[in-house]
């Protein structure tokens, strides 16, 4: 098993990488994309499962006969963020080939149907909005608005997923696809440092924070940056600035987490006051009111320095997640198999994933893998070789559980 998964990783490490970052650029749709959906073909038919594509680009390898229901499944993604880290996604999808190979080293008998699966789009680096691929099969993103997704340059959903090679027509709601399924677990690198501090190297995830993201659209006036005095100004750069010190400041205030990561300004030029600046705010929290607070308070701030600067505000809510708790039932059951050795960690997170938009239509379950830095998003995200090992054997022994007794 741990031949086979360093294997993977090894073949899988090159696609996408940047040289210039040393990290990933998987974007949906792209080239890289394509690559890593050839990638993972390769593995589920060097492990004889059958392979499907379904409507919304998700990737299934199956064991079994995927039409006789209750069956369990596992994976993750292999897309990225911009210049983001090796782990995030692909470790879960790495592991769940490396644990069948383990289950069939052990000999096991599979008594449920099991699938593989690597689910398109997950980051929403390309078209902003994350989790594309689990939110249309569960029905939280309809096909309409789907189609109304763009890039930065223009390209709509529809018309990336065509470039590809896959028509768009039948992208929305699968029930019948969900209704097979009668367990999801995914593994993932811990983006945190709780498993470090504790001293663990597997963990189960108890829930997900509520999450969204919510753009700022500052209107000013463009003007020369040599010769317009200060006071003649309208230069939406100032109220962007002063909200995200804002966003800063509400978030420390409720114990949350809030980010301004990207930003656009029109017509940017050195020499020039921007007419337009545009951010976009990521905000987390362990509790709805905590969240609500937050945004509220980001917003109320940012329309004052508005007001202030003769600014016209526009804010726009992209995506929302309400918090998720993970099946309680499969969450016990996962600590029941995996605490014959000890007490395995349940803890929360801040990160969004496809288990969590799964989770109101199937039972859903995570295993964090330790990350020593707490690092993710960025290239300098890590899990030892040991701990990926340990995440591998772990996973193996829920699936035997789950899927062979």
């Amino acid at each position: 098993m741990s031949d086979s998964f360093h294997a993977m990783w090894r073949s899988l490490r090159p696609i996408g990488r940047s040289a210039a970052s040393g990290g990933y650029r998987r974007y949906a749709w792209t080239q890289a994309d394509a690559d890593c959906r050839l990638w993972f073909r390769m593995q589920a038919e060097a492990r004889r499962l059958d392979v499907e594509t379904d409507r919304n680009g998700n990737q299934w390898a199956w064991l079994g006969d995927p039409t006789a229901g209750d069956a369990v499944v596992t994976g993750s993604h292999l897309d990225s963020v911009p210049d983001g880290g090796a782990f995030d996604g692909p470790l879960g999808v790495v592991s769940a080939f490396a644990a069948l190979d383990e289950l069939r080293s052990r000999g096991a008998s599979f008594k449920r149907p099991l699938a593989i699966v690597n689910f398109g789009d997950e980051e929403g680096a390309r078209f902003g909005l994350a989790c594309v691929g689990s939110r249309l099969t569960a029905g939280r993103l309809t096909k309409e608005q789907a189609y109304e997704l763009r890039d930065a340059d223009g390209t709509s959903l529809p018309q990336a997923m065509e470039a590809a090679g896959y028509d768009p027509s039948g992208i929305g709601p699968d029930p019948e696809r969900l209704a097979r399924v009668g367990a999801f677990v995914e593994l993932h690198v811990e983006q945190g440092r709780a498993l470090d501090l504790s001293g663990d190297a597997v963990g189960i995830a108890s829930s997900i924070w509520p999450h969204g993201r919510w753009r700022y659209d500052f209107a000013g006036e463009a003007n020369h940056a040599g010769t317009t005095r200060l006071v003649d100004r309208r230069d939406p750069m100032l109220t962007y600035a002063e909200t995200v010190l804002a966003a800063r400041r509400e978030a420390e205030l409720a114990g949350a987490v809030a980010t301004f990561g990207k930003i656009a300004v029109e017509p940017n030029g050195v020499n020039a006051i921007p007419s337009m600046v545009r951010g976009w705010l990521d905000a987390r929290a362990a509790d709805q009111g905590s969240l609500d607070k937050v945004v509220a308070g980001v917003e109320a701030a940012a329309r004052e320095y508005a007001d202030r600067h003769g600014i016209d505000l526009a804010v726009v809510r992209e995506s929302y997640t309400p918090i998720v708790e993970f099946s309680h039932v499969l969450r016990d059951e996962l600590s029941r198999i995996l605490g014959t050795s000890g007490k395995v960690p349940v803890l929360g997170t801040g990160a969004g994933h496809d288990a969590g938009i799964l989770s109101e239509s199937i039972p859903t379950a995570m295993l964090f893998v330790r990350n020593p830095t707490g690092v993710s998003h960025s290239p300098a995200e890590f899990a030892a070789e040991d701990d990926c090992v340990a995440g591998v054997i772990a996973l193996a022994d829920v699936l035997e559980e789950l899927a062979c007794r």
